[in-house]
């Protein structure tokens, strides 16, 4: 049987472990630094065997799902163990400082750049489900300089997954990414951190929050320690994306304050724009 490491069995990486036994009939173990997320996925059947970096040499495929400012470290230290038929990838939503810092290992082409957007709140091996990465896109990066023969499991994998693959510049993905998610991720932070600082009571946040306040701060569940890299990794982008949202906060405001129906209408209308994009 075909045999897959997952390293870092949190939602993405326990999900990626369910769907590749269930589609591809791939056995899977599993590497994480947190004891307890091993005997998680463990006990949850996520993974079959617990392992570490020198079992990995006779892998057909290692995936690496840990946080992005490590996931290039792990994966200079994943090329080190692996042998030559071996596919890596990643599935960090950020990818240009990743591939700058993979360019020179000498097994650099067994490596395949690459973003599952897909996701939810949650975290940890319990999040983990089956039949996320469904319709979801998944995005490759310099797939120009990942061994052809590797390029094609992964594009294999990404179909037998439901996924639809879109290729990209690293720094193009980058800049999406930033605007398309991250930014969605700071609005969701800060809108949950202000109406918890303005509403003290917390009773009244949950008797009157309707539907779209539930669906607006969703995000504001998901887990510091995966967002804090990312926005960091990605800060060029995510300020140049912060700062067109403020000016556009600022401008509401301003209409708001002036009494300018008509421009505020305007704005919302321009917003519509929305539903012929994202049906």
């Amino acid at each position: 049987m075909k045999k897959a490491v997952i390293i870092g069995l949190g939602l993405i990486g326990g999900s990626f472990a369910l769907e590749l036994k269930k589609r591809l009939q791939y056995t899977v173990v599993g590497i994480d630094k947190n004891p307890q997320h091993l005997q998680e996925a463990l006990a949850l059947g996520i993974i079959s065997e617990a392992i570490d970096y020198p079992q990995i040499a006779d892998a057909d495929l290692v995936l690496v799902a840990v946080p992005v400012n490590r996931i290039a470290q792990v994966v200079h230290e994943v090329l080190d163990h692996v042998g030559e038929n071996t596919l890596v990838m990643d599935v960090g939503s950020v990818k240009e400082s990743i591939c700058k810092e993979v360019a020179q290992h000498p097994r650099r082409s067994q490596f395949v750049a690459a973003h599952p957007m897909a996701g939810t709140e949650y975290s940890g091996p319990q999040a983990a489900l089956y039949d996320l990465f469904d319709g979801k896109v998944m995005a490759l990066c310099e797939v120009e300089k990942s061994n052809w023969k590797l390029l094609d499991r992964a594009l294999d994998i990404s179909k037998a997954l439901n996924m639809r693959v879109k290729m990209m510049s690293p720094t193009d993905h980058d800049l999406h990414t930033a605007y398309v998610s991250h930014l969605s991720h700071v609005s969701s932070f800060m809108l949950g951190k202000t109406v918890l600082e303005i509403e003290k009571d917390e009773a009244q946040i949950f008797d009157l929050a309707s539907t779209g306040f539930a669906s607006t701060v969703r995000l504001a569940k998901s887990h510091p320690q995966m967002w804090t890299p990312i926005f960091l990794e990605n800060k060029t982008n995510v300020l140049k994306a912060l700062t067109e949202y403020i000016k556009n906060l600022e401008n509401f405001k301003y209409l708001l304050e002036t009494d300018q129906a008509d421009a505020i209408t305007q704005n919302i209308k321009e917003a519509n724009y929305i539903r012929k994009i994202l049906k």
